[in-house]
């Protein structure tokens, strides 16, 4: 950020401003609070308005399916948010990732992803994608020689998740995309476990960043959404229209959650960090606990690289508990204050035992591929006390 403060210019200003003001528009009332356009529709003067409206001849909103002052806004937030030219909406997180990726590749193009990913993201690069003659070569996402050598001619896009879910392994984001641009492909990274507060895929090279806005950016477990953001020229050739024709539009409502969100996800962010290390460093001194993944920890193994390229360790812990599923069943079913869910980034504290849940369509081979073990939980940290959480923590892993 500059030094110099200058309220007309958003590079001025701090991200916690950014999250309060940035993109508001204000209707003739002079509101505080962003306005809710709940319309599907909009009218014209004329007829030969409408006609220019449609061919786009004068600016203005058509259609809430293709845009919403409401979602307008929010996309402007999270554009300044982000540091990237454009940003557009979409129903959810993994509406914003079919989109991005669908709204380029053609049949017979080809993706270098990373290997760990959430399991419906692997579902569109394994199942949905070769419907249409694209083929995925997935990698071992720490190894830089394994995405040169997937380089295909017809390799168009780069796909990756850093940190990883569940595992929390890292990505080396500047170094695929220097990769990806060597072969004349883009760099798409799927930023929802850093939030756009503790890595900026951008700023390190990603051409595209997506985010699933229901987890940390909504942050109470209210709405569904997502977000694609990239530069004015991908969106006005590629994704614009994507979304315009095939509709997996936000709800104007979700929009203003959303965009209320915003404004309180730096405190939130903060506050659940904080508390991620303290537990993190308390169950690692626990018995039954065979492993401790944080990417702000000392013995995480890609701890420097984790410091590089993120300004904080992030939300969530994944542990190990001894027992393999059985210990792990035992210590979720024990937990009285942490609860059992497949959400992340709620200020509720939430556990999630991928291997049963987001990852169970999976062969227990592939889960090992991926470092995900019977034993392993993943816990998203929220906003209740730290030494609440690891009490609660304790005595769940007493009954083990």
């Amino acid at each position: 950020m500059a030094n110099v403060f200058n309220p007309a210019d958003p590079a001025t200003l701090h991200a916690e401003t950014l999250l309060v003001h940035g993109g508001t528009t204000r209707s003739p009332y002079g509101e505080t609070s962003e306005a809710l356009y709940l319309t599907q529709g909009f009218v014209y003067d004329s007829a030969e308005a409408c006609e220019a409206r449609f061919k786009g001849e004068d600016p203005g909103f058509v259609y809430s399916r293709y845009g919403n002052p409401t979602t307008a806004m929010f996309e402007s937030r999270m554009a300044l948010l982000e540091g990237a030219e454009a940003a557009r909406a979409t129903a959810s997180g993994m509406a914003a990732v079919q989109s991005a990726l669908m709204c380029h590749l053609r049949a017979g193009d080809h993706i270098v992803s990373g290997r760990a990913l959430f399991g419906s993201c692997r579902w569109i690069l394994e199942d949905f994608l070769p419907r249409f003659n694209i083929e995925t070569t997935l990698v071992d996402g720490a190894d830089l020689d394994a995405w040169k050598a997937a380089v295909r001619p017809n390799t168009k896009l780069f796909f990756l998740e850093s940190p990883t879910n569940p595992t929390l392994d890292l990505v080396d984001i500047k170094a695929v995309a220097d990769i990806a641009h060597a072969a004349g492909a883009r760099l798409v990274v799927d930023n929802v476990f850093a939030t756009p507060l503790l890595q900026k895929p951008m700023q390190l090279g990603a051409d595209i960043v997506v985010y699933s806005a229901t987890k940390h950016i909504d942050g109470q477990g209210r709405c569904l959404g997502g977000v694609v953001l990239s530069s004015e020229k991908f969106v006005t050739d590629h994704l614009q229209t994507f979304l315009r024709q095939t509709g997996p539009s936000i709800s104007p409502f979700n929009a203003w959650v959303m965009l209320k969100g915003l404004e309180t996800l730096a405190l939130r962010v903060e506050r659940q960090q904080a508390s991620a290390g303290a537990i993190a460093d308390a169950v690692a001194g626990l018995g039954k606990i065979e492993k401790v993944v944080y990417p702000f920890r000392h013995d995480h193994p890609q701890y420097e690289l984790a410091k590089r390229q993120m300004t904080g360790g992030g939300t969530l812990v994944t542990f190990v508990v001894a027992g393999g599923k059985d210990g792990a069943f035992r210590f979720a079913n024990a937990l009285r204050l942490i609860r059992i869910s497949n959400n992340l980034g709620d200020a509720k504290s939430l556990l999630t035992h991928p291997a049963t849940t987001t990852h169970q369509r999976f062969t227990p081979e592939a889960r090992a591929e991926m470092g995900i073990s019977d034993g392993l939980v993943r816990l998203s940290v929220g906003l209740e006390h730290a030494d609440d959480l690891i009490g609660d923590i304790a005595q769940a892993l007493a009954k083990v």
